[in-house]
């Protein structure tokens, strides 16, 4: 028996029922213990064989002089042990491949790395990066899953996209070591796991989101957080990283209230002119949109839910569409009121909420997309008041008419370009980032008006085309910003959303004509289906086609879903 053997404790069962009885002197230590029946007689010699001849004969034996190796005795240990061959540095090739891990080596972006990982199954996710914050105990690890959920929330209350939470709340626990770790996202609840081996039991940790606001300037800011977490170089530590996050949720918005206002009526104002308004059309969808704007920051004061806002807000450009025409003042009412929806069509949550369904995330995806429904429901209550309204008092609103769209070029670039302006103030964005995205939404309504209004194609796969170079351009920003794609994006799709078709069909369903309001309101639904649908493809396309330093290979990359739908 070995050293080891010998040291465990024997059962009963184990001792042999020929032991000799209590006050029987036991054999001397030289004599055999055994008793088989094949042992050679005490005082028998049997001769041995000369020593030249071999003792074995099999093929297998070593031939006589070649020493083999001497076996390096194992210390014994737990089963849980990983093998002396093993290097948590140098994985086996059975769980990482020789060329390395697609998108997780060289200078790449960590949301594509983040990513990446988090499409891995558990075991075949690499080692982490040298640990940089800990101390001889290792990571408080309450602490940092309570700094991962800290950031989450300040994303998710953003406007980011589930996975991108995620992507970012797991590069927080790899940079403090934390390499078994899962974070799970949904509309309103995070929370993540942290496993520290097989044999230990996890400590699991949850946040609630029970606020949303839109401030892309915090976000970018969080995201830079994130960044500087994930540099090896920078070597921050939890009291800086809690102290940073602070200060990113104690800062001020960077644009006042009546700026907010202001935007407002400008976002409305160039909406009409958009879709071929003149001067007095833009001066009254403007006016409206800061009434509106007013009313629902009132409202918003009193407590009330966002529905009964954006029912509010949608009521003042609506009532000046129908006063100028009761008033008959030579301009187009359909005009204004398409300003105004322009200006509270829920974009932002739309584009996030497809995105998240086609990444995967359904649960968040049909909150977010009720949401959606929800807000239009609101825009489409308020403004059908109003229209129900005007035409019992005999406003001679006509929903066959066509708005100018294409008449003038020159003056509708320029519209969309101070429509995408306007919006990026709205969204609290930075100011570094607001000319990159005027210019991103002109380029959009000219690929627009170049493929429907001269080529004659189709406005849902004009829309669709224009958003999908929206999103290009957008994960292009983001990756040499290192930042969230968010700002680059969302503004940059204001001209495109569906306000003229969402108008017609509310004031065909005013006029009875229920059958026409809903096919033109089927349209608006698919125009915003195709806005999301392109800016996601847009993102998906860059990370598909760009090859990226260090990485193996484009074909490498991990699909978004694991399964096949069976």
């Amino acid at each position: 028996m070995t050293d080891a053997e010998d040291r465990k404790p024997q059962p009963d069962e184990a001792r042999s029922g020929f032991r000799p009885p209590a006050g029987v002197a036991a054999p001397a230590e030289n004599e055999a213990s055994t008793t088989s029946e094949f042992e050679i007689p005490e005082g028998l010699a049997v001769a041995r064989p000369a020593q030249a001849e071999a003792e074995t004969t099999s093929e297998f034996s070593l031939p006589e002089g070649l020493d083999a190796p001497a076996a390096h005795a194992e210390s014994e240990g737990s089963a849980f042990t990983a093998p002396s061959t093993y290097s948590a540095w140098s994985a086996p090739p059975a769980f990482t491949p020789a060329g390395g891990v697609p998108a997780l080596t060289g200078d790449v972006p960590w949301q594509d790395r983040m990513r990446a990982m988090l499409r891995m199954p558990v075991a075949e996710r690499p080692a982490p990066e040298t640990v940089q914050r800990h101390d001889e105990t290792g990571p408080a690890v309450p602490r940092v899953l309570d700094l991962t959920l800290r950031i989450g929330e300040l994303l998710l209350a953003g406007g980011e996209g589930a996975e991108d939470v995620e992507a970012a709340m797991f590069a927080v626990c790899r940079s403090y070591g934390l390499d078994r770790c899962e974070p799970n996202v949904t509309f309103t609840l995070l929370s993540i796991s942290h496993q520290p081996s097989l044999v230990d039991d996890p400590v699991t940790a949850s946040r609630t989101v029970r606020r949303r606001g839109t401030d892309y300037t915090r976000l970018a800011a969080v995201f830079q957080l994130v960044d500087d977490l994930s540099d090896p170089e920078a070597q921050i530590s939890l009291e800086e990283a809690y102290r940073r996050l602070a200060e990113i949720r104690r800062n001020r918005h960077p644009y006042p209230t009546w700026v907010l206002t202001g935007a407002s009526g400008l976002l409305a104002g160039a909406a009409s002119l958009l879709v071929g308004g003149d001067l007095i059309v833009f001066f009254a969808a403007l006016v409206g949109a800061m009434l509106g704007d007013r009313l629902a920051w009132l409202c918003a004061g009193r407590g009330l839910p966002e529905f009964y806002q954006f029912s509010v807000a949608a009521m003042p450009p609506a009532a000046l569409g129908v006063a100028l025409n009761l008033a008959h003042v030579d301009a187009k009412a359909s005009a204004v009121i398409t300003g105004g929806l322009f200006a509270l069509l829920p974009g932002r949550a739309l584009v996030a909420g497809v995105q998240d369904g086609l990444t995967g995330f359904y649960i968040t995806a049909s909150a977010r997309l009720l949401e959606v429904m929800y807000f239009f429901v609101s825009i489409v209550a308020g403004v059908l008041v109003m229209l129900y309204f005007g035409v019992q008092l005999g406003a001679k609103l006509n929903p066959d008419v066509a708005l100018g769209t294409g008449e003038q070029p020159a003056v509708q670039i320029l519209a969309a370009m101070m429509l995408s302006l306007a919006f990026a103030v709205l969204l609290q964005q930075e100011r570094g980032t607001v000319l990159a995205v005027t210019l991103n939404g002109g380029v959009a309504w000219c690929v627009y008006g170049a493929m429907h209004v001269v080529g004659g194609i189709s406005p849902v796969a004009s829309t669709a085309a224009a958003a999908g170079l929206v999103g290009l351009f957008g994960q292009l920003m983001s990756r040499y910003r290192f930042a969230s794609a968010l700002p680059y994006t969302t503004a940059a799709i204001g001209p495109l959303l569906p306000g003229s078709a969402t108008y017609f069909g509310l004031l065909a369903i005013a006029q009875n004509e229920v059958d026409r309001g809903l096919v033109s309101l089927s349209k608006a639904v698919a125009l915003a289906l195709a806005i999301a649908i392109g800016v996601n493809l847009g993102g998906e396309i860059s990370r598909l086609f760009l090859r990226m330093p260090g990485a193996a290979s484009a074909a490498g990359r991990r699909a978004a879903k694991r399964t096949r739908g069976f």
